[in-house]
């Protein structure tokens, strides 16, 4: 009796299939081991930018003061120059309400001093000048009188060489006449007459000594009147430029005085914008550290954090020290942002879904804290844009996209624990318009 079930355990008399399968996964496997193979090198991150003015940037507060009104609440959006909140002052020396009027004030009257010595300065400038034209004018009524009194003592000078001349003509006649006198030859009359004649011209010449010498003693005293006045003078126009200078002095110390409260006018006005805490940039203001009115607030204490609205999103990936030499400037990086969901295949990342490209535009030479070094990635414009609903901050997974090599090849350096190959960027050349490689 022939039985089902032994028909059905042995089956010696049916064709297998097996052999058929076996050599078709064999030879898919000899096929799989030559597809190609991206190698990679896994990095993780964060969402940031390149520039630190698109930074979130911390609120603080310019000058100490106590809150006396808010403008925002967390969450508002705000745009470059609304007002965040309003100060008052707590320091006793600006609490004034007329504190910049009054230092006006004291500018305003400080010009005026300034103004009041250099109008002396002009006065005493014309004494100088006045001084300077009356001693010159003294001078040359000097010159004049004694250029005359010269004159007069040349002639003087002449006249008593004449009258020298005369009296000693008038001496020998009167010798002559003597001794004809005492020879009996003329009479006493005769002698007693060229007597008188010579006592007169003695007595010319005498008279004219007198005149010469008196004439020089003028022009002594006329001298010494010129060196006296020339000391007077001298002493008036020191005396004179002194006070010239000393208001020259005045001007200078009124100029610095005036300079230094302009400048706290200047200090006073400015500060009197900082009661107002102003957003520097659009954006939304998030961690307010202050509630309520009436609390003081510490110069450049943080108030708040202001996120700005236009960010040209990066990402900073950290990489381990061993990858560090496989990572290159403009390298790609295929990111995943968490929140956004990816399929990810390793090997093949044209394949995967839910991943966004970026270039890898700087690498940093020190280490981090984490014992990790830094790079920043930045979208790539070519691929598929990044979501526009990133946050600043946001985890970011990384995978730095290396050389295609063999599926055998990857198991072969796996199990030899052999680190990837190194990647070199291909840079494309661009052509100058003659044609030659630039």
């Amino acid at each position: 009796m022939k039985l089902r079930s032994f028909e059905n355990i042995y089956r010696i008399n049916k064709k297998s299939h097996v052999k058929s399968w076996f050599l078709f996964f064999l030879i898919l496997c000899v096929v799989i081991l030559f597809i190609p193979w991206t190698q990679n090198i896994r990095v993780s991150g964060s969402v940031s930018t390149l520039y630190q003015g698109q930074r979130p940037q911390q609120l603080n507060s310019p000058i100490p003061g106590k809150i006396i009104k808010w403008h925002v609440k967390n969450g508002d959006h705000v745009k470059k120059g609304d007002t965040i909140l309003e100060l008052s002052e707590v320091k006793e020396g600006y609490m004034d309400p007329l504190l910049l009027r009054r230092t006006q004030e004291q500018v305003d009257a400080k010009k005026g001093v300034r103004d009041y010595y250099r109008a002396k300065v002009e006065t005493t400038q014309a004494q100088l000048n006045a001084i300077n034209s009356s001693r010159q004018l003294k001078l040359e009524q000097l010159k004049i009188k004694i250029s005359q009194l010269q004159k007069k003592i040349a002639a003087e000078e002449a006249d008593l060489g004449a009258v020298t001349n005369e009296l000693k003509l008038s001496e020998d006649q009167y010798g002559r006449q003597k001794k004809l006198y005492d020879d009996g030859l003329v009479s006493l009359t005769q002698f007693q007459q060229r007597s008188v004649s010579y006592q007169n011209t003695l007595a010319k010449k005498t008279a004219s000594e007198n005149k010469l010498l008196q004439s020089r003693q003028e022009i002594l005293a006329l001298n010494i009147e010129q060196n006296a006045i020339m000391q007077d003078y001298t002493e008036k126009v020191s005396k004179t430029e002194g006070e010239r200078f000393q208001s020259m002095g005045e001007i200078e110390g009124s100029t610095g005085e005036i300079a230094k409260l302009e400048n706290q006018a200047a200090n006073y006005r400015v500060r009197q914008g900082m009661y107002a805490v102003l957003a520097a940039q659009d954006g939304q203001i998030v961690q307010l550290t202050k509630s309520g009115i009436g609390e003081i607030l510490k110069e450049t204490e943080s108030i708040g954090t202001i996120v700005p609205k236009t960010v040209d999103y990066a990402v900073e990936i950290y990489v381990k020290p061993v990858d560090l030499p496989l990572l290159n400037i403009g390298q790609r990086v295929m990111c995943i942002f968490d929140g956004f969901p990816a399929i990810i295949f390793s090997g093949w990342p044209n394949s995967s879904y839910g991943t966004f490209a970026g270039t890898v535009v700087a690498v940093e030479s020190n280490i981090n804290a984490n014992g990790l070094f830094k790079a920043l990635v930045i979208e790539d414009k070519k691929q598929k844009p990044w979501p526009g609903q990133i946050k600043m901050g946001a985890g970011v997974k990384g995978i730095a996209i290396l050389n295609d090599v063999p599926v055998w090849y990857e198991l072969w350096r796996n199990i030899n624990g052999f680190p990837p190959d190194y990647y070199k960027v291909k840079t494309e050349k661009s052509t100058s318009e003659d044609g030659k490689a630039k």
